[in-house]
C-alpha cells in the first residue's frame, strides 16, 4: 500500500489568534468577571504571551474565525477586548525584546496539530 503524503504547511494557511484586553478590576466583581474571562481563554487553548496578551495557534482561517466567535461570545460586559488574526507568516516575523539589548526569539508555533 502506498503511504499517504501530507501536504506542506503552510506558513500562510495557518493563523494565529491574538486577544488583547484591558478590563476593570476595582470591585470584586470585576475581579471575578476578569478571571473568569482569563480562565476561558486558558481554556480554550490560548496562552499568555505578555499581561492581557493570548494567543492560540488554528490550522486555518476558518479555525481562527470559529476562536473569534467563541471569545466574541463570551466578552466580559465591561472593559475592551481586540482581537486580531494573522497569518503564522507574520506570526514568525515577531521579535520580542527583553530589556534595551536583549533580543529573543518568538514564540514557536505548535509542533503538532491539535484536532478539536
Amino acid at each position: 500500500m502506498p503511504r499517504r503524503r501530507w501536504p506542506a504547511l503552510s506558513p500562510f494557511r495557518h493563523m494565529w489568534t491574538l486577544v488583547m484586553f484591558d478590563l476593570p478590576m476595582v470591585t470584586d466583581e470585576e475581579r471575578r468577571l476578569y478571571t473568569h474571562f482569563r480562565k476561558f481563554l486558558l481554556e480554550e487553548g490560548y496562552f499568555k504571551m505578555q499581561f492581557s496578551v493570548y494567543a492560540r495557534h488554528a490550522d486555518s482561517e476558518e479555525r481562527a474565525k470559529a476562536f473569534k466567535r467563541r471569545v466574541t461570545s463570551n466578552l466580559p460586559p465591561a472593559g475592551e477586548v481586540r482581537m486580531l488574526l494573522i497569518t503564522d507568516h507574520q506570526f514568525g516575523k515577531m521579535e520580542r525584546f527583553s530589556g534595551k539589548n536583549s533580543r529573543q526569539a518568538g514564540e514557536k508555533p505548535p509542533e503538532q496539530l491539535t484536532f478539536l
